[in-house]
């Protein structure tokens, strides 16, 4: 590995470690969770309050069930 770091020029301190790659990862993954609750969020506040009463639901209930997605507000499971 060495030697195509040296054929390249390169120096291998600059080669991102895994850290580097976890964190950039953590960071994506979080980004994506984010903008799925927000596009939840968008859905349920598109419907109507009959529609989030047939999913047993309220519109004050809207942001907790995006940010808890795994959680029923209801405590049923």
């Amino acid at each position: 590995m060495s030697t195509t770091y040296r054929a390249l020029g390169w120096d291998r301190r600059l080669a991102p470690g895994p850290r580097v790659v976890s964190f950039l990862e953590r960071y994506w993954e979080a980004f994506q969770e984010g903008r799925e609750c927000e596009r939840l969020r968008a859905a349920l506040s598109d419907l109507s309050d009959r529609e989030l009463m047939d999913i047993g639901t309220s519109r004050g209930e809207i942001d907790y069930v995006a940010s808890n997605r795994g959680s029923d507000p209801r405590g049923v499971r």
